[in-house]
């Protein structure tokens, strides 16, 4: 049947996520950084998403496309579109249809790490009583999650960090995280290569430094090699810095 449904040009799309998270009925996803119809049945053609995209990069068309269905009654898409109040995925509660882990956010302030309540009697010691914070400042953290372009990684000191580094390092967000952006990765376990989406990410905001923390395993060298791999196809001269952790948390090198 011919009918209305939204088009997205991948090229202009930056990775925001925007446009997923204002998807009432979950036709849209996050896929190796851009937004895709997940499919043509659960897209209406009302274009909620148009005015969240920064870039302009959906548009609507009337073309032969499958027949749109509407969510079953009951489920979380069918409760978002009855209830408005409900629309916002950030509010507890929410029934989540799309993932908001693809939504991007700049934390104003490092926010406190609370003792958690089933911690046993013998862990309540000073270190876990609110005098820890993190130091994470934005999210997504994921590589291959984390937009494009976007306001936190403007003037920003960057972080690449192999995710096995946390939790090697026990100060770690001390060592390395605060006044960074942080984003993570797994050569080893990620399909796909890193220098492409990181090389984006570098010639599309204006950093002020980058640094790569590694571990010592050889699989790890595979961040590294992207990360220098992105410097280069960026063309930004930009301050940079390799560091390799220990498997027992050391900092092998600087």
């Amino acid at each position: 049947m011919k009918r209305k449904i939204i088009e997205i040009n991948e090229e202009k799309c930056n990775g925001c996520g925007l446009c997923v998270t204002a998807c009432h009925e979950g036709a849209l996803t996050m896929v190796d950084g851009k937004a895709k119809l997940i499919s043509e049945s659960y897209c209406d053609g009302l274009g909620d998403c148009l005015p969240q995209c920064p870039t302009d990069a959906i548009i609507i068309t009337e073309r032969e496309a499958d027949p749109f269905i509407a969510p079953a009654p009951g489920s979380p898409a069918d409760i978002k579109l009855k209830n408005p109040a409900d629309r916002d995925q950030n509010k507890p509660g929410t029934p989540v249809f799309t993932c908001p882990g693809t939504q991007a956010r700049l934390f104003a302030q490092a926010p406190e790490t609370k003792k958690p309540l089933d911690l046993p009697a013998s862990a309540a010691d000073p270190v876990h009583d609110n005098q820890v914070q993190s130091e994470l400042r934005q999210w997504p953290v994921q590589i291959k999650l984390a937009p494009v372009k976007a306001p936190f990684f403007d003037q920003a000191h960057l972080l690449i960090a192999a995710d096995c580094a946390a939790y090697a390092r026990a100060t770690f967000h001390k060592d390395f995280m605060r006044n960074k952006i942080t984003i993570i990765g797994c050569p080893k376990l990620d399909h796909g290569d890193y220098s492409e989406k990181l090389g984006q990410i570098i010639a599309s905001n204006n950093l002020k430094s980058i640094t790569i923390v590694r571990m010592e395993v050889p699989c790890c060298g595979g961040l590294e090699q992207a990360a220098k791999q992105a410097m280069l196809q960026s063309g930004e001269l930009i301050p940079w810095q390799v560091v390799t952790i220990g498997t027992d948390g050391s900092l092998l090198d600087n």
